[in-house]
């Protein structure tokens, strides 16, 4: 730049005050918000993607999957901590009265590599449960009676021992940051059915958030209309929802109107910035949820029949089964994906029994036994549970061996641990795969996360092996660049 045109760039700065400064900002922003208000109409008019000719679409918009679906949506019922396989679904019989002996077994946990163990024996007792005659450990009275609807899958496995990366694993497919989530994924590749709720959406424990927080649900490399939405089960569901102090509806209205009458006069002019368009669209499905979200997150409408089937009112299981029954809910009006954590923060708030495990399993399993079984024979009976699926599972699993020299804590266990589905498309009633006779690894039919992905995206109707997003110079995959076949046993 010269002496002269910086002379006549100083000298337009120095006419502008700072008042004309905030001002125009401040009118700026306003401006963007109110034209987030305009319905997906102003969109196709007005906006265009990032190489000025194409018309720009709402990302969230509905398409077609690859082939006939069996499922519409998903609820992950995610047991945040991992949840121990030997004591809940995986029945080891031989395991009984070997308590306390040291043996020699391979382990992989927050404590290294080891190859003996003092043997922590089951802490319940299984019984047998329906027409398949499944295996159930007491902890789960409730669930055991909707195992003819469940398939259980004995044999998944890990890359990563270690609660953040192996989270990270389970929610992208990854054990790097970086990458988008399940969740995000199915946005991606199948947009939203209600395009006045979000696609995708998270319910945390209140006592906290996982470790790695936010990554576990954020979009990655893809844009963020992607990433999942937060709400909890209490009395605001929905942060930054309500309109401000003394704005009416008919006011927003009004604004509306005029913006309609704008755009009819200009329509020759463009937005052609495409990260600028998503944030007007962001804007639009906030003004679209002020109406909507209300109504879907409110459990006042529903029977005391239903509350008292997801244990609503009960103090052990209030929490988790307003969850739950939000859940359906969403399910209900087109929500896509819905992730529900049970454990916050971290050790004892979670299921990580590293210390006592009978307290620590007691706890979680108490909170979560009745509503998940709420959930399943809510959906059943309202011919629900066909296009929904269900998936319940931590990070990992645990170590049948203690992780210190006293009590009964477990570690993790990567090798060999147990996840379940049900509905959508799954075949109930059955258990595949098999870890060794202690549960500490998978032996026959050993899945990986990435399979378990490959499920998913197979009853929602997408080929995980096509579902791609160009990224980095390739063609990325939720199931790896490698690729990955879904669990057909299940199917």
């Amino acid at each position: 730049m010269d002496r002269e045109q910086q002379i006549g760039l100083d000298g337009l700065c120095a006419r502008k005050t700072r008042r004309q400064f905030f001002w125009e900002v401040g009118a700026g922003f306003t401006g963007l918000a109110m034209a987030g208000m305009l319905e997906e109409g102003f969109f196709a008019k007005q906006a265009f993607a990032a190489d000025g000719v194409s018309k720009f679409t709402n990302p969230l918009a509905p398409k077609k999957p690859h082939f006939t679906p069996k499922a519409k949506s998903v609820i992950f019922l995610y047991m945040y901590g991992g949840p121990s396989q030997i004591d809940t679904f995986d029945y080891k019989p031989t395991m009984y009265g070997m308590d306390g002996k040291t043996i020699a077994v391979k382990t992989f946990g927050r404590g290294g590599h080891r190859n003996q163990g003092r043997i922590v024996e089951p802490k319940w007792k299984f019984k047998q449960y329906g027409q398949s005659g499944l295996w159930v450990s007491d902890l789960f009275p409730h669930l055991a009676t909707c195992v003819d609807d469940i398939a259980f899958i004995r044999s998944m496995t890990a890359d990563s021992p270690i609660h953040g990366s192996a989270m990270l694993q389970m929610n992208t497919g990854k054990i790097l940051s970086g990458s988008p989530c399940l969740g995000s994924w199915v946005n991606y590749g199948l947009g939203t059915v209600n395009q006045n709720l979000p696609g995708f959406v998270v319910m945390l424990d209140p006592r906290g958030g996982p470790i790695s927080g936010a990554k576990n649900w954020s979009s990655g490399y893809m844009p963020a209309s992607y990433q999942a939405t937060t709400i909890s089960a209490g009395k605001t569901p929905i942060l930054d929802l309500q309109r401000p102090e003394g704005v009416t509806d008919g006011m927003q209205r009004s604004m509306l109107d005029t913006l309609k009458a704008y755009n009819s006069d200009h329509e020759a002019s463009r937005v052609d910035n495409s990260n600028l368009a998503a944030r007007i669209a962001s804007y639009e499905l906030a003004y679209r949820m002020q109406a909507t979200a209300p109504e879907a997150t409110d459990l006042s409408t529903e029977s005391d029949a239903v509350k008292q089937l997801y244990g609503i009112g009960d103090q052990r299981t209030d929490v988790f089964g307003r969850q739950c029954l939000m859940a359906r809910r969403l399910v209900e009006r087109g929500v896509r994906f819905i992730q529900l954590y049970s454990g916050g923060n971290h050790v004892d708030t979670t299921w990580d029994a590293h210390n006592d495990l009978v307290d620590n399993h007691t706890l979680h399993c108490g909170e979560t036994d009745k509503p998940i079984a709420g959930l399943l024979k809510d959906l059943k009976q309202r011919g629900m549970l066909d296009s929904t699926l269900i998936v319940w599972g931590g990070e990992f699993g645990r170590q049948p061996t203690a992780e210190y020299a006293t009590g009964t804590g477990r570690d993790h266990n990567s090798y060999g641990f147990t996840m379940w589905m049900a509905g959508g498309g799954i075949k109930g009633g059955q258990a595949v795969g098999q870890t060794d006779e202690l549960g500490s690894a998978a032996v026959e039919d050993p899945f990986h996360v990435k399979h378990l992905h490959a499920t998913v995206l197979n009853q929602l109707g997408m080929d995980p092996n096509r579902l791609a997003y160009f990224y980095g110079g390739l063609n990325q995959r939720l199931v790896g660049v490698e690729g990955a076949e879904p669990i057909k046993k299940v199917i």
